[in-house]
C-alpha cells in the first residue's frame, strides 16, 4: 500500500461538495435525518439500518451529528477498504473492472451471477460509457455505502420468504454455496420455523374458524365468523380455539427440511452444474416439485390437523389417539383423502405467488434502481403475492378440507365441486376465506418480529 498523502485542494473541494450534499439543513453538520434524506435523494444503494450503522461507527463524539472532520476521517478509512476490494476484483490488473471480472469475483464468494446481471451492475457505476469502471467510478459509487453493499443488494431479494400465514410458501429460499457450507442455511430455516410456530399459534383461532366454515358453512345455515366463534366457545371453552394447532406447529420442521432438501436436488437436476442463477421458470418447477414432495410425505399430518380442529370435546385425547381411532374406523387410505386437490393447488399457488412477486420486484427495482427495498416493501411484496396465490388456489384447498373431514363414504373431488357450486354458487368455493385473510396482517407482523429475534439469538445478523 502506498503511503498516505496529505489531502490535495482538489480532493478537499470534492469532499466539501459531498459533505454539503449530505448536510440537507445546511447547519454545518450531518444528522440522521440529513443522511437518510440525502442518500435517498442521491439514489445511493442502501441497506436497512444503513444510516444508524453509519453514525454508530463514525460519530466519534456520540453527539448524534457528524462534522466535517469526522466525515474526512470516515472517507479516508473507507477508501482504503474500497481500494483493496477494487484490486481484488481487477483480476488482470489493468486498472479497470469489466463485467466478466465481476462475475468471476462473485463466483469466488459462492455467488452465481449471470453476465447480463454483472453488466447491469456495471452500467450503474460506469459514467463514461466504456463498459468498464475505473477506480474513480468505483469510489464515487460506493463511498457512502457499506463495503459489502453490492453483494447484499444482489441477495436482498433472495431471503424474503419469512412470512407464515398458516400455509407454507411453496418456493423455498435460495442459498449460496457459501451459506450452504457455513451452515447459515439451517439457522435461517430454524429462525423461519420459530417464526411460523409462534405466528400459527397466535392466529390458530382464526385458522380453526376457517376450517369450521369450510366444512360446515353453507348458504342455507348462514354460518359465519361470529357464529363459528360462539359455537367453538360454547362447545369447548376458550382452550378449544387452539384445537389442531399442535400438529400444525409440529409439521413445520419436517416439512421445511424435506422441502429444502428436495428443492436443492430438483434445482441440481433441472439446472445442472451451470453456475448461473436460476431462471424464474426453473425456480417455479423446482419449488413446485419440492412442495409436492414435502406434501406427499407429511400429508397424513394435514388430515389429522383437520380432524383435530373439527373434533368435539372428549372425542380424541390427542394426536396419537386421533390417528388410531381414524385408522381403526376408516382404514389407511383416509390419511391421503383430499391429496389430489391438494397437489393440484400447488401449481396455481406457486405460479401466481412467484409471478406476482417477481413482477413487483422488477417494477420496484426499475423505479428505484439503487434504493434499498426496505423490510416493509419486502413484507408487502411477499404478503400480496402469497395472498394472490391463496386466492387462486382456495377452491381446491376448500375441497381438500371437506374431503379430509368426510367419513367412510367420501364424495369424489369433481362430485363435491359440482355439489358446492349447485348449492351455493361459485362463492361457495370461497367459504371461510374471510378469517383466512383476517389472519394475514397479524401473521406477517408476528412472523417478522419472531424471525428477527430468532436470527439474533442464532448468531445471524439482522435482515
Amino acid at each position: 500500500m502506498p503511503e498516505e498523502k496529505a489531502m490535495s485542494k482538489e480532493e478537499e473541494k470534492k469532499l466539501n461538495e459531498l459533505f454539503n450534499k449530505l448536510d440537507v439543513n445546511k447547519d454545518g453538520k450531518i444528522d440522521m435525518h440529513d443522511l437518510t434524506q440525502a442518500l435517498s435523494d442521491m439514489r445511493v444503494p442502501q441497506l436497512p439500518g444503513h444510516a444508524k450503522e453509519f453514525f454508530k461507527k463514525h460519530d466519534s463524539d456520540k453527539d448524534g451529528q457528524i462534522d466535517f472532520k469526522e466525515f474526512v476521517k470516515y472517507v479516508t478509512e473507507h477508501e482504503k477498504k474500497l481500494r483493496l476490494y477494487f484490486r481484488d476484483i481487477d483480476i488482470n490488473k489493468d486498472g479497470s473492472i469489466d463485467a466478466q471480472e465481476i462475475c468471476d469475483s462473485f463466483r469466488k464468494m459462492g455467488i452465481n451471477m449471470e453476465l447480463s446481471e454483472a453488466e447491469k451492475l456495471l452500467k450503474r457505476m460506469d459514467k463514461d460509457g466504456t463498459l468498464k469502471i475505473d477506480w474513480n467510478e468505483w469510489r464515487d459509487y460506493l463511498i457512502l455505502t457499506p463495503t459489502s453493499s453490492i453483494k447484499d443488494i444482489l441477495h436482498y431479494w433472495r431471503h424474503s420468504t419469512i412470512i407464515d400465514v398458516g400455509d407454507n410458501t411453496i418456493i423455498p429460499d435460495d442459498f449460496t454455496e457459501e451459506e450452504l457450507k457455513t451452515g447459515l442455511w439451517w439457522r435461517n430455516l430454524m429462525a423461519g420455523g420459530a417464526a411460523g410456530a409462534v405466528s400459527r399459534t397466535c392466529t390458530a383461532p382464526l385458522d380453526r374458524i376457517k376450517v369450521m366454515l369450510q366444512v360446515h358453512g353453507t348458504g342455507k345455515n348462514q354460518y359465519g365468523v361470529i357464529s363459528a366463534f360462539k359455537h367453538m366457545y360454547q362447545e369447548g371453552g376458550f382452550k378449544s380455539m387452539w384445537r389442531g394447532n399442535g400438529i400444525n406447529v409440529l409439521k413445520i420442521a419436517p416439512e421445511s427440511a424435506i422441502k429444502f432438501m428436495a428443492y436443492e436436488n430438483y434445482k441440481r437436476l433441472i439446472h445442472g452444474d451451470d453456475k448461473s442463477d436460476l431462471k424464474v421458470w426453473e425456480r417455479l418447477v423446482s419449488g413446485s416439485l419440492a412442495g409436492a414432495t414435502a406434501q406427499t410425505i407429511i400429508y397424513p399430518g394435514e388430515v389429522l390437523k383437520t380432524r383435530l380442529a373439527l373434533r368435539k370435546t372428549g372425542q380424541y385425547s390427542g394426536i396419537i389417539d386421533c390417528a388410531k381411532k381414524v385408522y381403526r374406523t376408516e382404514g389407511a387410505r383416509v390419511f391421503y383423502r383430499g391429496y389430489v386437490p391438494n397437489i393440484l393447488g400447488i401449481i396455481p399457488y406457486a405460479g401466481i405467488d412467484l409471478a406476482i412477486y417477481e413482477t413487483i420486484k422488477r417494477t420496484y427495482m426499475k423505479k428505484y434502481e439503487n434504493k434499498d427495498p426496505g423490510i416493509m416493501v419486502l413484507l408487502a411484496c411477499g404478503t400480496i403475492s402469497s395472498t394472490c396465490g391463496q386466492l387462486a388456489s382456495y377452491p381446491l384447498a376448500l375441497i381438500r378440507t371437506k374431503l379430509q373431514a368426510q367419513g367412510s363414504k367420501p364424495d369424489s373431488m369433481t362430485g363435491l365441486f359440482k355439489k358446492i357450486v349447485k348449492q351455493d354458487g361459485v362463492l361457495g368455493l370461497y367459504r371461510g376465506i374471510v378469517p383466512n385473510f383476517m389472519k394475514v396482517i397479524p401473521a406477517v407482523g408476528i412472523s417478522y418480529v419472531v424471525y428477527e429475534y430468532s436470527r439474533k439469538w442464532l448468531g445471524l445478523s439482522s435482515s
